[in-house]
């Protein structure tokens, strides 16, 4: 069974968008979203630097965009009914729901758009941010972010949680931080799926409204709780509510593995969700599609995997 998967905020860099418009269609398709967005995706995409596509508003409509186009190149529309599972981790989840059927491409921009204005107004509010802790006890780090008044917004397995807050509580934490962990910043501008996220959640219950979904076509997980949601409208109630909620990335490898997934492939910008699978999804392989020079070896496991899938049902 094949799982696809889509990346979160803080995998951009400056100009990664540059050899996936050289495919043909990919500059249209990319122009197409940022008219949906009302942002020049192509620009932020190709020459925007790093401070410009570190800001929310742009960056999370980038990284949708950018995950739809490089699925695009990967996959025809025939072959998404061999997908056996989607899932996305945090903003990556919007671009799961379009490639499951829940959602339009337009409605997806649209509602991503929100989602970056509402959570950078709410960053504006009081500095935040979030940090990495990788490695050391999961009981222990869990317990010494609570200390600190953080909140752990990602559990993402492998030894990785990522802890968010205020600035102030993150220093105190980074000084104290639990034994044998590693304590990374983020390159991100506020402290997502927390509750200083609170008034995104107000903005964007009101897109919602407006969105009449359709119910995934394939097995789509959860943030959540690592599930798999079956109905459409369901999907987009927790959308909305994640962007206040931690991100549950560790079930959510939990429960592929429960349902025999045997290959992964992370669309673009990729690297960060198949570094977790390595380590929490061992034996499973997996592709990151950073680039076009990646899409023959995903195409050879989408191709494996999913042949595999047909021949056991």
């Amino acid at each position: 069974m094949l799982a696809i998967v889509c990346p979160g905020q803080g995998s951009q860099t400056p100009g990664f968008l540059t050899p996936w418009l050289e495919l043909p269609g990919a500059r249209d398709h990319l122009a197409r979203l940022g008219a949906a967005a009302r942002l020049d995706l192509v620009e932020h995409g190709t020459v925007s630097d790093a401070d410009t596509i570190k800001d929310t508003a742009v960056a999370q409509p980038l990284i949708v965009a950018a995950g739809l186009v490089s699925l695009g190149a990967l996959l025809e529309a025939d072959d998404k009914p061999g997908v056996g599972v989607w899932a996305g981790h945090s903003v990556g989840e919007i671009t799961a729901a379009v490639s499951a059927g829940v959602l339009a491409e337009e409605q997806a921009m649209e509602f991503v758009r929100e989602r970056g204005q509402g959570m950078a107004a709410a960053s504006a509010v009081t500095p935040t941010g979030m940090s990495a802790v990788l490695g050391g006890d999961q009981d222990e780090v869990l317990a010494t972010i609570a200390d600190h008044g953080l909140t752990p917004a990602n559990v993402n397995g492998g030894g990785q949680i990522v802890a968010a807050g205020t600035l102030e509580q993150l220093a105190a934490f980074a000084a104290q931080p639990p034994a044998r962990t590693r304590v990374i910043p983020l390159k991100v501008a506020g402290a997502f799926h927390t509750s200083h996220m609170a008034p995104a959640v107000e903005s964007l219950t009101r897109v919602a409204a407006t969105i009449t979904p359709a119910d995934p076509t394939a097995t789509l997980l959860s943030n959540a709780d690592g599930q798999a949601v079956t109905s459409g409208a369901e999907v987009v109630r927790r959308l909305v509510g994640q962007v206040s909620n931690p991100v549950r990335w560790d079930l959510c490898m939990t429960t592929m593995l429960d349902l025999g997934v045997t290959g992964l492939v992370e669309v673009s910008p990729a690297g960060t969700l198949v570094g977790l699978a390595k380590r929490a999804m061992k034996g499973v392989p997996a592709v990151a599609l950073k680039t076009p020079d990646d899409l023959d070896a995903a195409r050879d496991l989408v191709r494996e995997h999913t042949e595999t899938s047909h021949s056991t049902n």
